[in-house]
């Protein structure tokens, strides 16, 4: 009996897939090492060299905004540095020329306050510049380790030359500007209310504050006319009865302060009748308040005696008795004031509230402040707000003068209620409005720069952001609001740790010298020695650069010839951080030369960072600009939300739901990092959770697989020798339609790096390997690139198509994904040596594709139902084993069956004219090759006694 031939292997005829780009990345362990070799070729350099020539698309100026030099980075630098990062490499492989300064914010309270606590009462006996010394080492260490875990995350930037607002060439800048502003007549010293942290004893700027939710008391106060019959007749007063101005304030530590009782002067008040605790009393208030407030009181038999307009009890000289202080107080108008709420009878403390302050002006009041620096009273209040030892600060008293109001019956209803308060943003302690000589810089105040008309900072700086490019485009309405509502901006704090603000007094006097060519000589002297010259040379030293008599603005004293200069005394406040950072457009792009001509428009390109920086760094940056130069430093903000837990809650340490950098690049890698950045919409808050960074690994690994399987079937492939040469009679091809799919790809993910859609551009990198290619090109081209001849034409051509692919793949992953990129870059052939990094962006290229390849692709969704029902009814296992029978289409006709059949996965593709729907054809019957295993009709034994088709069979050489 003849024993059965045994089955062949014809394994080793295949081509299989052959790469050194491996399927698992190792990012953690692998990306340190593409850090070591970009910083050994000195990658930045060489790109900017790259694209400082000629052929470069010119500059694109991106200036980075200047994190705070304290502690390790969190999880808003990680966003807030990839997507500058994605920004910067698009840039430059769109063919720009994009240098890129990194830079960190070193002055500051947090920073002294964390030296100060770290020293403990050692500080106490310590000068001011022995303090700024440890905050500059403080300073230097956390800007040290930053930079290394900003590098960490694979971010490419001028890390040898960062900028840092402590060093003395960035000051002696700062101050240049300030000279500037200083000359247009902007800059002022005033005793003016300031928001005030009573933790940290220093003014705060609109920019230092956050808003928490505070519980405080509401209280409905009876302040008794004086004499009840100057007010006006039509309100019916009875005579010889006391009446009452009932007012409302949700501070009553401000009462001691109170001066006057402000009045909307068009508004109609009334005198009501009412009983309260069994006594009947007569108030004064406004008339559509009344009901809500009398009742809220829990007044009864309240009824209305007569009605008058806000103005006549102005006109009719009214005034009031303060309910604990011997004093007596106006009633004055203010077009403020509101019948929204209260009892439009306003409390009025010049010293503790902005509108207050212009009120007390108008009427000549005097800005009292009786709240010292640490939140307590000063003497010029009752004993007991100030008991020796009680501790009493502003908080102590809201309780102590409540108590006061109902013993003397003048508190007519209390309550508690929770309202969004003002915060420190750093102590997170509450703030308070206090009277204090500041220095501010005056957003009213007209000026004229270049010979324009005269007009105030406000309206230029509206002006100006008007014409500036919105990423979202709701940014320029909030910019635009807060420009509106601004106070005058206050620049000076009571601290340390800063660039000083340098004016000098005369001794024994207010009187002071801030001219710009005062300010000019003092910065010549910080450029040689640094800010902390301020605290160690004299007067006359840091002015041995002055001359008054060539200061036309000098004040008439300090030119006089008797004048010694060892009679001025150095201010002791420094420059608010914001005003450090906010002119780095100076000190950084003009200083080294980076940016645009202010003649074409705005100096830099683009500013980036989280949308509170409306309130901050934007602001701060423009309003300067503007003062200085006449224009917005930036032609387009682009502004991200804030990282929030899954269920939305603000993310910290001591909630537990923080997630720490550190960790998560141990866990994933920086380049699954960056991916999940790419695939968040960064409009609005973004929420954060752990397993969205394992969804984006999963991602991430399709990515890197698809371009894996690329290179893998290009092992035998030459770009130089076997590249196909594309023609008409390829438009039915499907590698002319994957290249048109290509082209596609190209155009939509350069225009979302464009307009600063990552987002865009990761779902579109994404459905590309995911779909595109995985789901359709590669598996409908695998029997090709595994059993045809390996120098045959099909294998070729989808290799020719593979290497474009590959290629433009890469390139436009490159930004998001460096490591991965640059590693995959060099697996091709040619680029061992090189790196993606030096490459320009891919063109669509455009190809002839087949007009019906849309119909096809859509038709095959038809046909996959088709043979999935078949193989569920028929219980075929293999789709191999299927062939499909379909109506002969006008659309198809081009088409060669073979790739249609690989583009549905099955063995044979018929078109029939006679053919009702389509219809799979169960081909188990049929031989099947031993190769590849498909039954096309072809299959049958063949010398070497193996079962094959006439493909496979002519691919191995036999017959």
């Amino acid at each position: 009996m003849t024993q059965p031939a045994e089955k062949r292997s014809y394994k080793s005829t295949l081509n299989l897939p052959q790469t050194a780009f491996p399927m698992k990345a190792n990012l953690v362990q692998n990306e340190p090492a593409s850090m070591k070799r970009w910083e050994q070729m000195k990658l930045y350099e060489k790109i900017r060299a790259a694209r400082g020539t000629a052929a470069s698309r010119g500059k694109y100026v991106f200036h980075d905004g200047p994190p705070y030099a304290n502690g390790s980075i969190h999880l808003g630098h990680l966003l807030n540095k990839v997507l500058k990062d994605i920004v910067v490499r698009s840039k430059t492989m769109e063919g720009f020329d994009c240098p890129y300064v990194p830079g960190w914010d070193c002055h500051g309270l947090p920073i002294e306050h964390k030296v100060i606590a770290e020293l403990g009462d050692k500080a106490r006996q310590m000068e001011p510049f022995q303090i700024r010394r440890k905050c500059q080492a403080y300073a230097e260490k956390y800007v040290k380790l930053q930079a290394g875990q900003m590098q960490r995350l694979l971010t490419l930037a001028d890390y040898e030359h960062p900028y840092l607002t402590m060093t003395p060439r960035y000051e002696e800048r700062v101050l240049g500007v300030f000279a500037d502003l200083v000359e247009r007549g902007l800059v002022y010293r005033a005793l003016k209310p300031v928001h005030w942290s009573i933790a940290n004893q220093t003014a705060l700027a609109d920019a230092e504050l956050e808003y928490q939710d505070r519980e405080d008391t509401s209280i409905y106060v009876m302040f008794e006319v004086v004499d009840a019959t100057m007010l006006p007749p039509s309100l019916n007063c009875p005579a010889g009865r006391p009446v009452s101005l009932m007012i409302w304030t949700t501070t009553p530590w401000t009462l001691p302060a109170n001066l006057a009782v402000a009045v909307a002067p068009r508004a109609e008040y009334g005198l009501y009748r009412f009983t309260v605790q069994n006594e009947t009393r007569l108030a004064v208030l406004a008339d559509t308040l009344a009901d809500k407030v009398l009742g809220s009181g829990g007044a009864t038999g309240i009824e209305n005696l007569g009605r008058c307009l806000g103005n006549q009890l102005v006109q009719a000289g009214v005034s009031y008795r303060h309910p604990f202080i011997d004093r007596t107080s106006p009633v004055v108008p203010a077009d403020y004031v509101t019948l929204d709420d209260g009892t439009g009878l306003v409390h009025t403390a010049p010293g503790h509230g902005v509108e207050d302050y212009q009120t007390g002006l108008r009427a000549g009041l005097p800005i009292y402040c009786p709240v010292k620096e640490d939140g307590t009273f000063d003497d010029t209040v009752p004993q007991w707000l100030r008991a020796e030892g009680a501790d009493i600060d502003v908080w102590k008293a809201n309780d102590l003068v409540v108590n006061k109001l109902r013993e003397s019956k003048h508190l007519f209803f209390a309550h508690r209620f929770t309202h969004s308060y003002p915060h420190d943003w750093r102590s997170k302690t509450p703030v308070i409005f206090r009277a204090t000589e500041q220095w501010f810089v005056g957003v009213d105040k007209p000026f004229t720069i270049n010979g324009t008309a005269e007009d105030t900072l406000r309206n230029r700086a509206m002006a100006a952001a008007d014409r500036v490019r919105f990423f979202p485009d709701w940014g320029r309405n909030r910019m635009r609001g807060m420009l509106e509502s601004r106070p005058d901006w206050c620049i000076s704090r009571q601290r340390s740790w800063g660039l000083p603000i340098p004016a000098f007094f005369r001794e024994g006097s207010k009187d002071c010298l801030l001219t710009h060519s005062s300010v000019r000589a003092v910065a010549k002297a910080i450029s040689q020695h640094g800010s902390d010259a301020w605290f160690k040379l004299s007067a006359e030293e840091l002015l041995a650069a002055y001359d008054p008599a060539q200061d036309a603005d000098a004040p008439a004293w300090i030119r006089e010839a008797s004048f010694d200069r060892k009679r001025l005394v150095k201010g002791s406040d420094i420059f608010d951080v914001w005003f450090d950072s906010g002119t780095s457009w100076a000190a950084v792009i003009e200083e080294r030369s980076l940016g645009h001509d202010w003649a074409t428009g705005p100096l830099t390109d683009l500013y980036l960072e989280g949308s509170d920086q409306h309130r901050g760094w934007f602001q701060a940056s423009l309003l300067p600009a503007v003062a200085a130069r006449g224009e917005s430093p930036y032609r387009a903000v682009l502004t991200h939300g804030f990282m929030v837990d899954k269920d939305g809650k603000k993310m910290s340490k001591s909630l537990g739901n923080a997630l720490e950098v550190e960790t998560l690049l141990k866990d994933h890698g920086a380049d699954v990092c960056r991916w999940w950045v790419s695939s968040i919409n960064t409009d609005n808050d973004i929420k954060v959770d752990p397993e969205f960074f394992k969804l984006a690994g999963e991602e991430y690994r399709k990515v890197r697989n698809t371009i894996k399987y690329l290179l893998s079937n290009l092992y035998d492939f030459d770009p130089r020798s076997n590249s196909h040469v594309w023609s008409p009679a390829d438009a039915t091809s499907l590698d002319a339609w994957a290249l048109g799919e290509l082209s596609v790809l190209v155009k939509t993910v350069r225009a979302g790096y464009e307009r600063f859609d990552f987002r865009a551009v990761h779902e579109a990198v994404f459905n590309f390997c995911n779909e595109t290619l995985s789901a359709i090109y590669l598996a409908a081209t695998k029997d090709r690139m595994y059993c045809d001849p390996a120098n045959g034409p099909r294998r070729r051509r989808s290799q020719t198509a593979m290497h474009e692919i590959a290629g433009a793949l890469i390139r436009l992953v490159a930004p998001i994904l460096p490591h991965t990129a640059d590693e995959a870059w060099r697996m091709q052939p040619g680029h061992a040596d090189g790196t993606v990094h030096l490459e320009l962006f891919p063109e669509a290229a455009v190809r002839t594709v087949h007009p019906n390849w849309p119909a096809v692709i859509a038709a095959r969704s038809t046909w996959l139902k088709a043979i999935e029902e078949a193989r569920s009814q028929g219980g075929i296992d293999n789709p191999l084993d299927i062939g499909l029978v379909v109506p002969a289409d006008a659309a198809m006709k081009d088409f060669e069956p073979i790739d249609l059949a690989d583009l549905c996965g099955i063995s044979r593709f018929t078109r029939e004219s006679n053919v009702d729907g389509v219809k799979a054809i169960d081909l188990r019957q049929e031989p099947r090759c031993e190769r590849s295993w498909k039954r096309d009709g072809t299959v049958k034994q063949r010398s070497d006694e193996g079962m094959l088709s006439d493909r496979d069979a002519k691919a191995i050489g036999v017959s």
